[in-house]
């Protein structure tokens, strides 16, 4: 459900539009701390009747919820095609992954959350000990505008299934699609504000991160967003969980399969016009079969063509001011001395930009150091796999990244600083439900998906229950010094060997 906002002070608004054509596709409310505090309030009442409901009330709702965005998915994936620009059928998939986390976090919440018992050990045998994870209360959820559905998804359903309120704040590139995940619930849960949408630009992000009653903000936008983020919840010690892009590497080993390979980095680059965190941006390639492997990419990329037609491969710049980041990273990757074998500095032509592949980048060109976001793929050669582990770790980023090897993939993935790996596929782990996503560095900290992802929005309940006393008075100003002497000749003992 949206906010609904007092008719007396009605807020300023603002617009979303379609990055193909610049038209309006709607019109929403700029909400402001007042707003977004009476949101938090409203959730805190929605937080406790949704505790209350108990994992098997939680999970019949959202089963149900479920069973909703299937049925709303085509209507929701031409919001995403409107706000974003972006094919079609690549808006269905956001959906249909969304909709496999939702189902899994559903399914797997009461196990990995519910109460159970736990070893109490030797010296504290009389004792039963239990251990459950306790919902924290409402989160609040930032979302970025390239996977306007999947990313915050990764946030909301888990935080949902472990029995949280949660005021989501879209992008205000995608606010649409914000709205319309959260009316598809909002039915199925009696108009209760249990999922709620706040509209802006940063400033209502700034006051949701200041808002009483926010148990934790999951963040997923720049590292330089992510730490304005983390200066706002300082001041009320408000938890955050930091998902901040990437710069990805992909390592093709000597024994690799060259066209699969080729077919991973054409599309992890290219897909969503390259605006895609765990994106392919750098690859490194053994000397032994560079060339092979580029050709390879160069026959597959030059068939690419961006567009807003449902013919194109993938559609435009959703964020205007991307286009100069890539059209720099372009020039300063050729003026340093690597060599275009697909487009160039001309492919870069707003709202759109064309494949560009560049092969020979020196390692200190920004094109190497820093985040595209964009449809640039930098293909460097390298003596061998250590080298390649090498450069793929010098950055200050370490989000995800990909090895193509048919025999030493695991070996290599266990070297990359990295907080998920693909071998001999690509951006695979992000569609595992059960696998943890999350980076180190400036890829920042926490977890979203899997069990981990259950957890992150909990906080863990220690239960020490006494059975019997115990023959020994140890944790009593009765004990005896012959009694605690015994104790400690026992762990010596046992413990001592």
């Amino acid at each position: 459900m949206t906010v609904t906002d007092s008719p007396v002070a009605a807020p300023a608004t603002f617009t979303s539009l379609d990055p193909r054509t610049g038209d309006v596709v709607g019109t929403y409310p700029e909400h402001d701390a007042a707003a977004v505090e009476a949101a938090v309030t409203r959730a805190v009442d929605a937080a406790q009747w949704w505790t209350e409901l108990g994992f098997a009330g939680r999970r019949a709702r959202l089963v149900e919820w479920r069973k909703a965005l299937v049925r709303r998915l085509d209507d929701i994936a031409e919001v995403v095609r409107a706000e974003t620009g972006k094919p079609l059928d690549d808006a269905k998939l956001e959906l249909v992954l969304a909709i496999d986390h939702l189902d899994w976090a559903t399914k797997h919440a009461e196990k990995v959350l519910g109460r159970r018992k736990v070893s109490s050990g030797m010296l504290m045998a009389n004792q039963a000990a239990t251990l459950r994870y306790v919902p924290l209360g409402v989160v609040g959820v930032i979302g970025p505008w390239n996977y306007p559905v999947f990313t915050p998804m990764g946030s909301i359903a888990y935080a949902l299934a472990a029995g949280n309120a949660v005021v989501f704040k879209p992008s205000e590139l995608t606010p649409g699609v914000g709205v319309a995940l959260a009316d598809s619930l909002a039915e199925i849960v009696d108009g209760r504000p249990l999922f709620q949408v706040v509209t802006g630009h940063g400033a209502t992000g700034a006051a949701l991160c200041r808002a009483p009653g926010i148990a934790k903000i999951a963040f997923t936008g720049s590292a330089a967003t992510g730490r304005k983020i983390m200066a706002a919840c300082a001041e009320r010690l408000t938890p955050v969980l930091m998902e901040c892009g990437g710069k990805d590497a992909l390592i093709v080993a000597a024994d690799a399969d060259l066209e699969a390979a080729a077919d991973a980095a054409v599309w992890g680059g290219m897909s969503n016009a390259g605006q895609t965190c765990v994106g392919v941006e750098r690859v490194y390639v053994v000397k032994d079969v560079a060339e092979e492997f580029t050709r390879r990419v160069v026959a597959k990329a030059e068939k690419l063509r961006p567009g807003g037609d449902p013919g194109a491969a993938f559609g435009p710049m959703t964020m205007g001011s991307q286009v100069e980041v890539v059209r720099r990273h372009v020039e300063d990757a050729l003026a340093k001395g690597g060599k275009a074998v697909v487009g160039g500095a001309e492919s870069v032509r707003a709202p759109f930009i064309d494949p560009v592949v560049i092969v020979d980048v020196p390692e200190d060109s920004c094109a190497v150091t820093e985040e595209t976001f964009g449809p640039l793929l930098v293909v460097n050669t390298v003596d061998d796999v250590d080298d390649a582990v090498t450069r793929a770790n010098a950055t200050s980023y370490g989000l995800g990244a990909t090895v193509f090897s048919r025999s030493g993939g695991e070996a290599i993935a266990s070297r990359l600083r990295s907080g998920m790996v693909a071998i001999n596929s690509v951006i695979s782990f992000a569609g595992i439900p059960s696998l943890p996503f999350g980076g180190v560095g400036e890829s920042g900290f926490g977890r979203i998906h899997g069990e981990d992802g259950l957890r992150e929005f909990t906080r863990a309940q220690s239960v020490a229950r006494q059975r019997f006393a115990l023959p020994i008075a140890v944790t009593s100003f009765a004990r005896t010094s012959k009694g605690f002497g015994l104790l400690l000749r026992t762990v010596k003992l046992l413990r001592g060997r």
